[in-house]
């Protein structure tokens, strides 16, 4: 993992990306040379090329980033990838006719030739991705990984790796002294009797995972994992390694020493301030962007039932501070005629005809840009919550009443990482996501949780 202003990226992902912005850019050189026949070729027209393709290529790779094709977390069923494969190449024709007529060649050169140099390269490499594999040699991307235990959350950490990790390999298990009861496969469990550092040497481990239930009595061989270090090889706690590579922090492998004695959790003016604008000027160009969407959808609930377009709600935000939320009304007006509050579930017989398109593709979220300009809300934090939710979950959910030391977002770390909860067992899943993003928020951070947020909307990944 390779950490920039405090978000860990997958060292796989940043290389595909480097790659991907390399090859699009030469294939508009190449295009412009082969129409040229070499005529027309000279230092000037290069470097008009690659300034152009690089352009071209930063379209497309947010085009796929937004699309999953750089995601190192989640999996994705081959035929969906495909799916978004042939959307991304449609894309990427209207990313290099879009920076063309913006920013055009001379007119010696066909600008349909050059898009579809574009469209050709993007198809290509996608399409060897989604069937093949990564293009990269896997020696490149690929690490080994030791997990030092064998208890349960050991067993957590090996599941993650089978289940998520393609870019990792994992060597075994290795017991702790302490450790009388395995939960792991047996199969994966290495020889007690050799020592850590002739594990590591004779396996070529790049990183050991300390994931002990105990660490107390002499359960961890402090010398040989410091000999490790000094070698070169990361050593990580379960709790640190689940922040980096799965981008979430684990309620079950997470302490209250940990939070505090570690980095991040950085509110400082400066970050206020410039989180603060990106929110403004965000919220004015998806105001403008948005607005023929947000009439239409006004007009058909209007046209569908009777009621208010718009409902508000109370929810709480920064420091539990109360607020009214607007969106677009997506339930029947009767929805909670008992006065109890409830959480929408799949197929929920109170969302309206209209209320299911809207809310598959997030526009009954919209409205909420308002709250962003206003400044109770920005547009990316952990959801807000009604506050009968909350005093119930802050009960029953260590560390929830952290994820509001934050302004609540529009979209969030959680939104675009976890389906939609509708229960406390979801709500602890996407607070681990939730801690994530307050722990380590940045405006890269936020750029990366508004490009997955496209993907969302896209795909209707997670609607409910």
């Amino acid at each position: 993992m390779i950490k920039i202003f405090n978000h860990y990226f997958h060292r796989g992902s940043l290389l595909q990306i480097a790659l991907d912005l390399v090859l699009i850019s030469l294939a508009v050189v190449l295009a412009l040379y082969l129409e040229s026949k070499g005529v027309h070729a000279s230092a000037m027209v290069f470097w008009d090329g690659v300034s152009r393709g690089f352009v071209m290529a930063l379209g497309v790779v947010s085009v796929n980033s937004a699309l999953g094709f750089y995601d190192g977390h989640h999996k994705t069923t081959t035929p969906a990838m495909r799916a978004r494969a042939v959307l991304s190449c449609g894309v990427a024709g209207f990313v290099a006719l879009g920076v063309l007529l913006v920013w055009p060649f001379s007119a010696q050169y066909s600008t349909r030739w050059l898009v579809l140099a574009v469209m050709l390269l993007t198809g290509l490499l996608l399409a060897h991705r989604v069937l093949r594999g990564p293009t990269l040699p896997e020696s490149l991307i690929r690490r080994k990984v030791l997990v030092f235990g064998t208890g349960t959350r050991a067993q957590s950490v090996g599941k993650f790796l089978k289940q998520t990790s393609s870019g990792v390999e994992l060597i075994g298990y290795l017991a702790s002294p302490n450790e009388r009861e395995a939960e792991v496969s047996a199969w994966g469990i290495l020889d007690p009797n050799e020592r850590l550092t002739d594990v590591v040497k004779r396996h070529g481990v790049d990183e050991i995972v300390v994931a002990l239930s105990e660490r107390r009595g002499g359960s961890m061989p402090m010398r040989e994992l410091l000999d490790c270090k000094l070698n070169g090889v990361s050593v990580s706690d379960i709790a640190t390694y689940f922040e980096h590579n799965l981008g979430q922090i684990r309620l079950d492998s997470v302490s209250a020493g940990w939070l505090i004695f570690g980095d991040g959790f950085n509110q400082g003016f400066v970050r206020s301030l410039v989180k603060r604008w990106f929110d403004i000027v965000g919220a004015c160009v998806l105001l403008v962007v948005t607005l023929p969407f947000m009439l239409i959808t006004a007009l058909a609930i209007a046209l569908e039932s009777r009621g208010p377009i718009f409902y508000r709600q109370p929810r709480v935000g920064l420091n539990g501070a109360v607020f009214d939320v607007v969106k677009f009304r997506s339930m029947r007006t009767d929805a909670e005629k008992d006065g109890v509050p409830r959480w929408a579930s799949a197929g929920d017989s109170r969302i309206t005809r209209v209320g299911r398109i809207i809310r598959k593709v997030r526009i009954d979220e919209l409205p909420q840009l308002f709250s962003v300009l206003k400044g109770d809300m920005s547009l990316v934090g952990p959801r807000p919550e009604r506050p009968f939710f909350v005093d119930q979950l802050t009960q029953e959910i260590p560390y929830y009443a952290v994820r509001h030391s934050v302004k609540p977002g529009v979209t969030g770390w959680a939104q675009v990482s976890y389906h939609y909860g509708a229960s406390v067992e979801d709500t602890s899943a996407k607070l681990q996501y939730d801690l994530y993003y307050v722990k380590n928020h940045s405006l890269v951070l936020d750029l990366v949780i508004l490009f997955e947020t496209v993907g969302v909307v896209l795909t209707g990944k997670g609607a409910q």
